[in-house]
């Protein structure tokens, strides 16, 4: 599979900012969790394409950025790449009906996000997205459940949670 330069140049920077993952995930086959080590420099953050869990966090830190951003069509690029193929026209006509970015279930760009392992059964894996909306103590917090589906890693729904 060819992937984008641009999408690539753009996933880069997230082993900087990826959160880390819950411990639950160590136990669960095929998982791999990233978590925080704290090295001379600070702390250093990892991940692992084999992981459907970091794949979801790879995901929302590039979304988040592209559309933060708001300069390119790179959030169309990361929804094809990470996004399966049903998943992202039901995500355009949850769009069209709710005027909001499916993805981030809101108008709005997040202020910081988190992903954490939930669950995993019948080929799909269940990751809690939780979104911040605001800084301070008056920071809003939602939540999405985010549905991948283990055999392709991709991500095949989300709802709120």
């Amino acid at each position: 599979m060819r992937v984008p330069v641009r999408l690539v140049a753009a996933l880069l920077p997230l082993a900087a900012v990826l959160a880390p993952c819950s411990a639950q995930a160590a136990a669960q086959p095929g998982l791999r969790t990233f978590g925080t080590h704290h090295a001379a420099g600070g702390p250093v953050r990892e991940g692992s394409p084999d992981s459907a869990v970091d794949r979801v966090a790879d995901f929302y830190g590039a979304y988040i950025d592209a559309v933060s951003d708001g300069t390119d069509n790179l959030s169309h690029e990361l929804r094809s790449h990470y996004l399966t193929h049903d998943f992202q026209h039901r995500l355009t006509v949850w769009e069209e009906a709710n005027h909001a970015d499916g993805v981030l279930r809101a108008q709005d760009v997040p202020t910081h996000w988190e992903v954490r392992y939930h669950d995993s059964g019948a080929g799909h894996l269940f990751t809690t997205v939780t979104l911040t909306w605001g800084t301070g103590p008056h920071a809003a917090h939602t939540r999405l459940a985010v549905q991948s589906d283990l055999s392709t890693k991709l991500i095949s729904d989300i709802e709120e949670g």
